[in-house]
């Protein structure tokens, strides 16, 4: 538990949520600013600041227990789809740093959109970035 981390707080049970699913290592939660109906939270029990830092164990018990989710936001939501969204650092969105998974249930009509545009890209600098990760 790190003090101050409102997700830790909900973790420890000092601060209300509404709890959908529970692992001994990872636990989930309906999001309070949800970007479209179901939209949830599946955190670690234990601190990290995002995936970096995460224990891999932690990691396996909120992936399986947000891939559970998902199912069940599409079967019992009638949801078409579902998006699993990590964000890592204030310029990716992050605005909680306790790692968690965002499921966000999609529907046909829902507001939410690619942040970006998909067009081709440069091959010459794919490659030379590409390079720079092998």
């Amino acid at each position: 538990m790190t003090e101050n981390c409102l997700f830790c707080g909900i973790v420890a049970g000092n601060i209300p949520s509404t709890q959908v699913a529970s692992s001994e290592r990872a636990i989930a939660f309906m999001d309070i600013n949800p970007a479209t109906p179901g939209h949830l939270l599946v955190v670690p029990r234990t601190h990290s600041t995002d995936l970096r830092e995460a224990d891999a164990d932690d990691l396996i018990a909120a992936t399986l227990l947000a891939q559970s989710l998902v199912s069940r936001v599409i079967e019992r939501l009638d949801a078409e789809g579902a998006n699993l969204l990590s964000c890592i650092g204030a310029e990716a969105w992050q605005s909680v740093f306790h790692t968690h998974l965002h499921v966000v249930p999609r529907y046909q009509d829902d507001p939410l959109k690619l942040p970006w545009h998909p067009t081709p890209g440069d091959m010459d600098q794919i490659q030379a970035t590409a390079a720079k990760l092998l």
